[in-house]
């Protein structure tokens, strides 16, 4: 007897090392969260495998195990969208990861995971375009953080000096692709100064700096 099937479209964001028989992906979905998902490893080239990549967005029909659980398999896939342009530097493909390992880590809530997946598709898009990192990782970071409901504008805003608020402000409502000439060390500052509050007021969990 078959075990339970599930459509599943979402975003790939994270990866574990293959086993002689199967990959494993990470996948975030705006109607299910993250999801382990098992793709078979084909034991000769076959025209029908798919191979999936990190940062991938994919349509799977999954099969799940028949004594139930969180295991699930790929019946069918589908790639839908991929960014090569996230390859194009160490700094970027760092960033990228640096934010699904963010979403990947924390429980992000249902009524949030619509906007977080518009998140992440939004950053990977600028990032492939050639938007500095550390610009699409500071927004990124503060949207996340933001959304899931932590009061970064009426708390960790009002720890920053004047000059530092304003500058955060600009970054914040400023197009990434306008924003070429930004001091570097000023958003380092800025990135340092929010990841010791979230460390500190919030149960985020960060992943290693990028």
């Amino acid at each position: 007897m078959p075990g339970p099937s599930l459509q599943l479209s979402g975003l790939i964001i994270g990866k574990r090392p293959p086993t002689e028989s199967f990959q494993l992906h990470h996948v975030f979905s705006p109607e299910h969260g993250l999801v382990r998902v098992h793709q078979r490893i084909p034991k000769k080239p076959s025209p029908t495998h798919v191979p999936l990549d990190l940062f991938d967005e994919v349509a799977f029909t999954l099969e799940g195990a028949r004594d139930g659980g969180d295991t699930w398999f790929v019946k069918e896939v589908r790639l839908l969208h991929r960014e090569p342009g996230l390859g194009r530097s160490y700094e970027t493909l760092a960033c990228a990861s640096a934010l699904a390992a963010l979403v990947a880590r924390n429980n992000v809530p249902e009524e949030s995971r619509a906007a977080v997946t518009t998140l992440l598709r939004a950053a990977f898009t600028a990032l492939a375009a050639g938007g500095r990192p550390d610009i699409v990782y500071l927004k990124s970071c503060y949207s996340f953080v933001r959304d899931e409901g932590y009061p970064l504008k009426q708390h960790w805003l009002h720890t920053l000096p004047p000059a530092d608020r304003a500058f955060l402000r600009t970054v914040l409502t400023t197009p990434v692709a306008a924003q070429a000439a930004t001091p570097a060390p000023d958003l380092a500052r800025l990135q340092k100064h929010l990841d010791t509050y979230l460390a500190t007021h919030t149960e985020i969990l960060l992943d290693a700096k990028f």
